[in-house]
């Protein structure tokens, strides 16, 4: 099976991990999950983490042909329309994004938001398939922490998003509108379905106790084997009740509200007002 070279970013004040993936033999690339940074105090943007990437894809002389999100992320902005920019390439997720543009349309009263996906480039649908230069890529759909998520699976290498954290942290969150956690059990049975040494990247680490380092690559056969809460040995019935009870004692992400409704826009910041200044909203008694 095809390699791809991979390439990750981490950001620790999102906790949050992008990935260069690209063909040795083309050098063609796509980015995933990237990050804009974002200070909620002072309501400022910066481009540092992108700009990280941006070096090593100019380094590297790759050519940009997606740029890939995962999921519509809520908790940090998407730096997708700043490498677009930047290198071109088309915006993608998965279908499942226009019930997360439904749902949140109403919560930040966005009457001009269109639902339909039509600010990315290109929805994805299960099992879909795309290039990177000569590395066949898959699509799957992996839904449960929400609604949009999907799985990319590159060469011998797949990008799980939120779907799944390393084997000693265990999985994601399902509280969220749209999510359900037996639809998680059934996605991750699929991304356990790959072969055992298929490289795993996640699309974050917070460093479980007892743990020295940051880590997001692991392999099918390790989840499989030792993920603490859906490991070969753990019923749905076990999962869905462990999940939930876990889901009630998390609290709302810290940039929930300002990254949701800028990533269902595609990473796409709302217009300047007649004085010249962009301005989030903050649904008050709303989530």
């Amino acid at each position: 099976m095809s390699k791809p070279e991979v390439k990750a970013f981490f950001d620790e004040a999102t906790f949050t991990v992008t990935y260069v993936v690209s063909d040795p033999a083309t050098r063609r690339a796509a980015i995933i999950d990237p990050v804009l940074d974002f200070d909620s105090a002072s309501g400022r943007t910066s481009t540092a983490s992108a700009d990280q990437v941006a070096a090593y894809v100019k380094k590297n002389r790759l050519t940009i042909d997606w740029i890939l999100e995962t999921h519509v992320h809520a908790d940090h902005i998407s730096g997708a329309p700043y490498l677009k920019e930047r290198f071109g390439g088309q915006t993608a997720i998965g279908r499942g994004v226009t019930a997360v543009q439904s749902t949140f349309k109403s919560v930040f009263n966005l009457a001009d938001l269109a639902t339909d996906g039509s600010q990315f480039d290109h929805l994805f649908d299960d099992e879909d398939t795309f290039e990177i230069g000569n590395i066949s890529g898959r699509v799957i759909a992996t839904p449960g922490h929400t609604p949009a998520c999907v799985t990319y699976v590159i060469g011998d290498t797949a990008y799980v998003g939120d779907t799944l954290f390393m084997p000693d942290f265990g999985t994601a969150r399902t509280d969220f509108s749209g999510g359900s956690a037996a639809q998680l059990y059934g996605s991750i049975q699929k991304i356990l379905a790959l072969p055992d040494d298929t490289r795993l990247f996640m699309c974050h680490d917070y460093k479980a106790p007892g743990r020295d380092e940051f880590a997001w690559e692991t392999t099918v056969a390790a989840q499989r084997d030792g993920n603490i809460h859906i490991n070969k040995s753990v019923s749905e019935r076990t999962f869905v009740e462990t999940r939930e009870s876990r889901d009630r004692q998390l609290g709302v992400p810290k940039l929930l509200l300002p990254a949701i409704q800028v990533n269902i826009c595609a990473g796409r910041l709302p217009e300047p007002e007649d004085n010249d200044i962009r301005y989030l909203k903050i649904p008050v008694n709303a989530i």
